[in-house]
């Protein structure tokens, strides 16, 4: 049922290779927040592949873009530019290591993804490759606990480097919980790591920072950026960022270093982008159409008589659903029913996370595929969700083992999962 491949997309709506037209939530694992092939962002691409894409000097745009993401941070004092999220979460937990002359690290364990690198992927159920050494310098916390926190130090005195999380996932901090994480880390000698790849550029123009009123030491922005095209940043205060660069007399920090790291049309892209979120309201309107969407699935759910089994989660701007099987456990079989027959009635579902180009009528229409598709899930809640499956049911990312559907055979061994 689910496209194979797309071919192109427009604002929120995508086709597939067989000409198949879709509506898109997730929009590029919540990368492109303002749309697909959205014309700002793409004519201010298009102007710079005239001029360039990468140098052996620095180029005018990095300072210009520099600026400009300093100016929408508070309290971001220096950044340096890469391509994607795990290069600069890494970059700073080198950073603190060195600052501190310790090697662990604590992360939020109910966020699901800081980086594809070693520190964090040991901590998973995918541990595979991983030196057991590096392993056990990672450990984990729980979000809006800070006595958790508190006995990750106390169990591992003088041994953590940072703490890195996202300031939120689909809760908000309770009771001045990012204050109390970065007051624990500040005690015991530790930075404070914000991960705003995701809450970034959908909280708020200045981040979820900004929104909770917390200045982290460091923290990471990505996704949308550059609208979905390749850019991340490592911004921060200077007392830490500095040390990555050459104007000291400190021991050098060799932070990160990618070749295409200050590629043109990228930064061109996170300048547009700005601008963008700079002159419309495209953080009320993420929350606004959200809400709509949040409201009308909701209604929906509840007509059919479904809220225990189908729920709707998170921050309007950053929904997801839940799907549980008849005896109301969470069921990765049911939710791949749920998003095949969302297929079925045109839309494309991984998540409900929406963009700027979401309107009203395409809510709508969500909503009358969800309308749909809920009988179908019903009945399979009484007669099993076999009988309605027409393929394998999704997988979670982080499993030991590939289930048997998905392990290579002739038609698959070109791809990996």
């Amino acid at each position: 049922m689910s496209p194979g491949f797309i071919a192109r997309g427009k604002g929120c709506h995508v086709w597939d290779v067989d000409g198949n037209e879709f509506i898109e939530y997730g929009m590029g694992c919540r990368a492109v927040t303002l749309g697909h092939a959205f014309e700002p962002i793409v004519d201010a691409v298009v102007e710079s592949l005239s001029i360039g894409t990468n140098f052996s000097r620095p180029a005018a745009i990095e300072v210009q873009c520099a600026e400009e993401l300093l100016a929408m941070i508070p309290g971001a004092e220096m950044c340096k530019f890469a391509k994607d999220g795990s290069t600069v979460t890494t970059a700073a937990l080198k950073l603190a290591r060195a600052h501190t002359g310790r090697d662990g690290v604590a992360l939020c364990q109910e966020h699901p993804f800081f980086a594809i690198h070693d520190w964090f992927i040991g901590t998973t159920a995918i541990p595979a490759g991983i030196p057991k050494s590096t392993r056990d310098q990672s450990f984990t916390f729980s979000y809006n606990d800070p006595e958790s926190l508190e006995f990750v130090f106390q169990r591992h005195p003088d041994q953590i480097a940072a703490v890195i999380l996202e300031p939120a996932k689909y809760d908000d901090p309770k009771d001045h919980f990012l204050h109390k994480v970065r007051e624990i880390c500040h005690r015991h000698g530790a930075l404070f790591i914000l991960d705003e790849m995701i809450t970034g550029f959908r909280w708020h123009n200045g981040g979820a920072q900004t929104v909770y009123d917390i200045e982290p030491d460091l923290s990471a922005f990505g996704k949308a950026f550059a609208n979905g095209f390749a850019a991340s940043a490592l911004v921060g205060k200077r007392e830490f960022m500095q040390a990555a660069g050459l104007y000291h007399d400190r021991q050098r920090v060799f932070a990160l270093s990618t070749t295409h790291g200050a590629e043109t049309p990228g930064l061109a892209a996170a300048i547009a982008t700005m601008a963008f979120y700079r002159e419309n309201p495209v953080i009320e309107v993420l929350a606004k159409q959200g809400q709509k969407l949040k409201d009308s699935l909701q209604h929906v759910i509840a007509e059919h008589d479904m809220t225990e089994f189908v729920q709707i989660i998170g921050k309007p701007c950053n929904l997801i659903f839940a799907t549980a099987d008849e005896r109301g456990i969470g069921s990765q079989e049911f939710r791949t029913l749920l998003m095949q027959e969302m297929i079925r009635h045109g839309v494309l579902g991984p998540s409900l996370v929406l963009s700027y180009s979401h309107s009203d009528d395409d809510i709508a229409k969500t909503a009358q595929a969800f309308d749909r598709a809920l009988p179908i899930y019903k009945a399979a809640l009484q007669e099993g969700v076999g009988k309605y499956l027409v393929g394998p049911s999704t997988q979670m990312v982080y499993r030991d083992r590939n289930a048997p559907a998905y392990q290579t055979s002739p038609a698959r061994d070109h791809s990996s999962n």
